[in-house]
């Protein structure tokens, strides 16, 4: 239970604010102890409440560091940056991504092993559902999704997206959260502005004017 800061008296936490503070909790024991020492009972604890609460929405550990996962992945979005030109934007973005989304991808990779062992759930189908779109949050506005840089840039003249396929625009994503797994730690100032300069807008050149 909560307590109420202004008379100290505990506080029974329900409905959403109740669960929203036990994927907080669960989110921060991942963090802190990994999928293979997290346990119910230690999310419990933290989340100041009896374990029954827990049982009762998700039957099995995997169910709810699934949901933590993503419950982290919503509640801390990229902002999207607007600087007036693709290559810039791209940049600031992919800086911004580094930053706050480290610690996400490198708890997710973590714990592909514990999942894969508990349930079966592969790597893929993790990604599908709390990594599936780089970036993308469902229930959020429109203008604060990544693909608005590249829809500026079509209104800009900067490229077509008429023309560009789905998977090239992909090419930048797919390279930052590939150096994020494979490596665990934050990819460098000089990586990020290899795979926009010296990959992603060459990539792009192809399909310019055709």
């Amino acid at each position: 239970m909560a307590e109420d800061v202004t008379t100290g008296v505990p506080r029974r936490r329900r409905g959403k604010a109740l669960e929203e503070a036990l994927l907080d909790a669960a989110w921060q024991e991942l963090a802190e102890v990994g999928f293979a020492k997290l346990t119910m009972e230690s999310v419990a604890t933290r989340a100041k409440t009896g374990v029954a609460v827990l049982y009762r929405r998700w039957p099995r550990k995997d169910d709810l560091v699934v949901q933590a996962i993503s419950h982290y992945r919503a509640n801390t979005p990229v902002a999207i940056p607007d600087t007036g030109n693709l290559r810039d934007d791209l940049l600031a973005l992919f800086t911004r991504m580094n930053d706050s989304r480290g610690e996400l991808i490198t708890s997710v990779s973590a714990t592909f092993a514990g999942l894969y062992d508990s349930c079966g759930l592969t790597p893929a189908d993790v990604r599908h559902r709390v990594l599936d779109v780089p970036g993308e949050i469902p229930d959020r506005d429109e203008a604060e999704r990544p693909d608005s840089v590249f829809r500026r840039a079509h209104d800009r003249g900067e490229l077509d997206l008429t023309r560009v396929p789905r998977e090239i625009l992909d090419v930048p994503f797919d390279l930052i959260r590939h150096d994020l797994l494979m490596t665990l730690e934050p990819v460098s100032p000089e990586r990020i502005t290899m795979i926009v300069d010296g990959i992603f807008l060459p990539l792009l050149e192809k399909y310019r004017g055709q």
